[in-house]
């Protein structure tokens, strides 16, 4: 029997979440803060579904649950900083996963030219205004068209796989 034949075959009906999350643990993703600066001083979130989604025009991608009390405030804002977070920020990355809590204590940043926080000490960053969301089930689905953005490609990326930060020889930043 074919791979996929088997595969149908074997067909266990519903898929529940932590089934879903085994799985799909299995890919490797990388870890970013989205920021902005909002009435109240900078706010932001940690996320790791970011991708590239278009280079003409411009976009990128990442989803955020709908759960967040931080995105709402960060649409508001309209614009946004994607963070791409370096090996050694592990931290960093806890930090804004937190709720209820100063996320930006303690955290050096500067504005980007669109104004929100670039984090001191990340891979890259990419400069956002908010071009669409829509329905992602449990996740709201957002696009961010890309004004401007950098990145040293001298530092290794922070890495998650199957629920936990993955350390790889010789990638410390």
């Amino acid at each position: 029997m074919e791979t996929s034949e088997r595969a149908r075959s074997e067909f266990r009906g519903p898929i529940s979440p932590q089934r879903l999350r085994e799985v799909v643990g299995s890919f490797c993703s990388g870890v970013v803060v989205v920021s902005a600066v909002g009435s109240d001083g900078p706010i932001g979130l940690t996320c790791q579904s970011f991708a590239s989604l278009s280079l003409e025009p411009p976009l990128v991608t990442f989803a955020v649950a709908r759960t967040s009390r931080t995105w709402p405030r960060i649409r508001d804002v309209g614009s946004f900083c994607v963070n791409i977070l370096a090996a050694d920020q592990r931290e960093l990355s806890q930090q804004f996963s937190r709720s209820g809590a100063d996320k930006f204590a303690g955290v050096e940043w500067s504005p980007s030219p669109l104004g929100a926080p670039v984090l001191d000490g990340v891979v890259a960053w990419i400069d956002c205004e908010l071009r669409h969301e829509y329905d992602g089930g449990d996740h709201t689905i957002v696009i961010g068209e890309v004004h401007d953005l950098a990145g040293t490609g001298e530092r290794r990326p922070l890495l998650f796989h199957r629920g936990d930060y993955l350390d790889i020889p010789g990638t410390t930043a």
